[in-house]
């Protein structure tokens, strides 16, 4: 039997094991004291990266964080994962209960038949259970105790940033009172549409420091399909 090549050549790739004479008849295993282990390869060229995988030679979207499954088409910047992974890490190590929401969605009144019950239906279809104020907050009752309620039973926040949020929040309304629980929590998302960080961080420095998605580089089905990512089991 011949001597591995993995030292010069590597076995990164299946040809490159099937090419050494020592390993080319081999199973795709690693052996060792304790049995025998399937190798891992998440996809043709890529290599470990911080919180993701990352392809080389790739463009900077070509990037997967830990929590995307294999089978996900969804590709991240290397800035969406660096926002997203510490959401992540609160939805895996906060305890929840059986009425837990996974998604409280903070927006301006103004969205709330449009592209905010938009961007509800999407994430609801893919599984995410929402609180929002439209079907949440019944006729009559308190509306700050019942989004005090939602804020307390929902794993983490979002806030779509709109031109119509911006003007509400100018104006110290509603939104804006949501939108200070949900900063001390350190529990939120942006997601800016029809809008600018740039815009944002004029209005609401403390918010506009916070990164997160936006429809600017990602359609708002991509928005949500993330979403849902970032909050599955």
């Amino acid at each position: 039997m011949g001597m591995c090549t993995a030292p010069i050549q590597g076995h990164r790739t299946a040809s490159g094991r099937a090419n050494c004479p020592a390993c080319g008849g081999r199973s795709r295993s690693y052996y060792g004291g304790y049995g025998a282990y399937p190798t891992y390869e998440p996809y043709s060229g890529a290599v470990a990266r911080g919180d993701g995988w990352s392809s080389v030679g790739a463009t900077a979207r070509s990037t997967r964080p830990r929590w995307s499954p294999l089978a996900s088409s969804l590709s991240y910047t290397p800035a969406e994962i660096t926002a997203l992974t510490p959401f992540r890490n609160s939805v895996e190590t906060r305890p929840t209960a059986p009425d837990f929401r996974d998604v409280f969605l903070c927006h301006a009144w103004d969205d709330r038949r449009g592209v905010a019950r938009e961007l509800h239906d999407m994430l609801e279809s893919r599984g995410v259970s929402v609180w929002f104020s439209e079907k949440d907050v019944a006729l009559g009752s308190p509306l700050m105790r019942e989004i005090d309620r939602g804020l307390a039973k929902s794993r983490i926040g979002i806030v779509l940033v709109t031109p119509a949020l911006l003007s509400r929040l100018r104006s110290e309304g509603i939104a804006d009172k949501e939108l200070s629980a949900l900063l001390a929590r350190d529990l939120l998302v942006p997601v800016v549409h029809n809008t600018t960080y740039e815009e944002l961080r004029e209005v609401s420095p403390l918010l506009g420091s916070r990164s997160g998605l936006s429809t600017a580089e990602n359609a708002m089905h991509e928005v949500a399909a993330k979403v849902a990512e970032l909050v599955s089991p």
